[in-house]
C-alpha cells in the first residue's frame, strides 16, 4: 500500500531531477593556438513559469561546472581545472529589456530587447577557455565533464511563502562528457 501512496505522490509532485527536461547540447571541446575551449548548449531550461517570474522582477542565475582530467589507468585521473561560471538575467520593466551578465566575459551587463536573445545568452557556452594547452602532454587521453544548474533563487523574506512554487524550477542536468587525446 505504502508503494501505491509514494507513486501517487511522485506522480503529483515531480522531483527537478525527475522532470528531464533540461539538457546540456552540442558539447564540443576544441582549441586555438594557445588554449583548450568549450561550446555547449542548455536546452529545456526555460519554461513558462520561469519566463512570467523573471520578468516580474526575480532574477535567475544558471551555473556551469566545467572539470578537466587527465585519464590515467593506473592512478586515479588528475584534475588539471575545476571550473564554475555562472549567467544572471534580469528583467528591466521599465526599458522592457533583459540583462544577461556572464561571469566568464568579465561580468560584462549585455542588454537585449529579445527573449530570444535572453535565452540565448543564458543559456550558450561559447569559447569559455578551460586551460592553456602548455599544460596537456601530446599523446596522453583526456576528459571533459561539464554540467548545468539552476541555482535556487533567493528572494526576499516575506516572498517565500507565497512562492513556495519556485523550487518546482530547480532543475540540474547529467554529467556530459568528451573524451579526447591531445
Amino acid at each position: 500500500m505504502w508503494v501505491v501512496v509514494l507513486a501517487a505522490i511522485l506522480v503529483a509532485y515531480p522531483c527537478p531531477s525527475m522532470a528531464g527536461e533540461a539538457r546540456l547540447s552540442n558539447l564540443i571541446v576544441t582549441n586555438t593556438n594557445n588554449d583548450l575551449l568549450v561550446y555547449t548548449t542548455v536546452e529545456g531550461a526555460f519554461h513558462e513559469k520561469m519566463i512570467k517570474a523573471i520578468e516580474s522582477g526575480v532574477p535567475t542565475t544558471f551555473s556551469f561546472f566545467i572539470m578537466l582530467y587527465q585519464t590515467r589507468s593506473i592512478w586515479f585521473d588528475k584534475t588539471l581545472a575545476d571550473i564554475e561560471v555562472s549567467h544572471t538575467i534580469r528583467y528591466n520593466s521599465l526599458k522592457k529589456e533583459y540583462l544577461v551578465e556572464r561571469s566568464w566575459e568579465n561580468n560584462l551587463l549585455r542588454s537585449v530587447k529579445s527573449l530570444d536573445d535572453a535565452r540565448r545568452l543564458m543559456t550558450d557556452i561559447d569559447g569559455l577557455r578551460i586551460l592553456p594547452l602548455s599544460k596537456l602532454e601530446k599523446g596522453k587521453q583526456y576528459q571533459v565533464l561539464v554540467r548545468a544548474r539552476l541555482s535556487k533563487v533567493t528572494l526576499p523574506y516575506h516572498l517565500h511563502y507565497v512562492l513556495f512554487f519556485m523550487s518546482l524550477w530547480d532543475f540540474e542536468t547529467d554529467w556530459y562528457s568528451v573524451d579526447f587525446v591531445y
